[in-house]
C-alpha cells in the first residue's frame, strides 16, 4: 500500500513557505519600496519567481521516486566493465537485503521508514516525507539552493523594511507590524543559517561524489585504513567536474534548473579505478 506523501513536517514546510512569501511581498517590500513603485514591483517579481521555483522543486522532491531496485537485479561478478562489487563488512558476501529479498546494487541501502531499498540513498528526509536518492537528489539539492537564496533575500528585505519603518513618526508605529518583524526574524535567521550550512554540506558531498551514508562509512574506513598503514580513497570520486555532472547533469547551464539531472540507471557507477584497469589491459 502506497504511503501518503503528506505529513506534519510537509505541512509545516508548506506553511513556512506561504508565511515567508506573503510577509515578504506584502509587508517588507511594501513597507520599504511600496508595491506600486518600480523597485517594489521588481522585487516582488523576483521573489515570486524564487517562491514558485521553491514550491515546484519541493513538490517534485516529495513525489519523485528516489529510485527502486529491480527485483530481478543480480550482480554479475564476472562483468569486466564493473570493477567494484560492494560486499558485506562481515563475511565478505555480496550485499543482500533480507527484507526486500534481493541483492543490493552499489550505493543502495534499505530505508526502514520507506521499507524498501533505495538506489544511491543519501538519507531519508522527514521534511519531504521521502528518501533522497539517485532519481531525486538533484531536485532536492536545487530546492535547498533556492530556499537559501529566498530566505537570505527575505531577511535583507526585512532589515530594509525595518530600517525604513523606524524613520517614520513613532505615532504611526504599528505594534502588530513590530510583532510580525520579531516572529519573522526568529524564523528567518536560524532558517537561513541551518539551510546555508546544509547547502554547503551537500556541495561538499557532491564535489566528493559521496552520499551522507558513504561519508560516515568512509570515516570508519579511513580510520581502519590508517590503522593498517594504508590510505583510503573513495572509489566513486572521479574528479570534481565529473562528480558534479554525475549529480547535476552534463549541461552546466541546467545545473540549477528544477529538472532531474542524474545519469544512468543507478545500478552501476563509474569509479576511479575504471580507467586504471582499462589502461592496464593489454
Amino acid at each position: 500500500m502506497r504511503r501518503s506523501k503528506f505529513s506534519f513536517h510537509v505541512i509545516v514546510v508548506t506553511a513556512a513557505i506561504a508565511y515567508i512569501y506573503l510577509s515578504t511581498v506584502f509587508v517588507y517590500i511594501d513597507q520599504w519600496f511600496g508595491l506600486g513603485s518600480s523597485p517594489g514591483m521588481l522585487s516582488a517579481a523576483v521573489y515570486t519567481f524564487l517562491a514558485v521555483t521553491c514550491i515546484f522543486c519541493y513538490r517534485r522532491a516529495i513525489f519523485t521516486d528516489p529510485g527502486r531496485v529491480p527485483t530481478t537485479f543480480v550482480p554479475d561478478v564476472e562483468d569486466s566493465d564493473s570493477q567494484i562489487h560492494e560486499i558485506k563488512r562481515k563475511g565478505g558476501d555480496l550485499r543482500y537485503c533480507q527484507k526486500c529479498s534481493h541483492y543490493k546494487p552499489p550505493r543502495a541501502h534499505h530505508c526502514r521508514i520507506c521499507n524498501r531499498c533505495v538506489l544511491r540513498m543519501d538519507h531519508h528526509c522527514v521534511w519531504i516525507n521521502n528518501c533522497v536518492g539517485h532519481a531525486n537528489y538533484k531536485i532536492f539539492f536545487v530546492f535547498v539552493f533556492y530556499a537559501v537564496i529566498a530566505c537570505i533575500y527575505s531577511l535583507v528585505l526585512l532589515i530594509g523594511s525595518l530600517t525604513a519603518d523606524t524613520r517614520k513618526d513613532s505615532e504611526n508605529a504599528d505594534d502588530s507590524l513590530r510583532i510580525l518583524y520579531v516572529i519573522s526574524g526568529l524564523l528567518l535567521v536560524p532558517l537561513s543559517l541551518a539551510l546555508g550550512f546544509f547547502l554547503g554540506w551537500h556541495i561538499y558531498l557532491i564535489i566528493q561524489n559521496k552520499t551522507t551514508i558513504e561519508y560516515h562509512e568512509g570515516v570508519r574506513a579511513m580510520w581502519l585504513a590508517e590503522k593498517g598503514g594504508e590510505i583510503y580513497l573513495h572509489p566513486y570520486d572521479v574528479g570534481v567536474y565529473e562528480n558534479l555532472t554525475t549529480v547535476l547533469g552534463p549541461n552546466i547551464l541546467c545545473w540549477f534548473c528544477p529538472m532531474p539531472g542524474h545519469l544512468g540507471s543507478g545500478l552501476r557507477f563509474s569509479t576511479r579505478y575504471d580507467n586504471l584497469i582499462g589502461s592496464s589491459t593489454p
